[in-house]
């Protein structure tokens, strides 16, 4: 049994109704997903260039989701 006891004023705001589900979160795990498939295909055939086209995928899906988020279709910071 914990001995903290939290008062209602002190507990974190309720989470925003999307939880995350945002189009900028969805072209992030998407590209990510894709570019570790390729990347791991490519691995597996040991096949280089398909490893660096999964490898530039994510690195460009991370950065399409920075944009999204930052032009407001991701999930608000506060």
């Amino acid at each position: 049994m914990s001995s903290i006891h939290l008062e209602p004023q002190d507990l974190p705001d309720i989470a925003p109704h999307n939880h995350g589900r945002t189009r900028a979160a969805w072209v992030t795990n998407g590209s990510i997903v894709f570019g570790f498939l390729l990347a791991s295909i490519g691995l597996a055939i040991l096949f280089a260039p398909l490893m660096w086209i999964g490898g530039v995928i994510i690195v460009v899906g991370m950065i399409a989701g920075g944009v999204l988020r930052a032009l407001g279709h991701g999930q608000p910071l506060g």
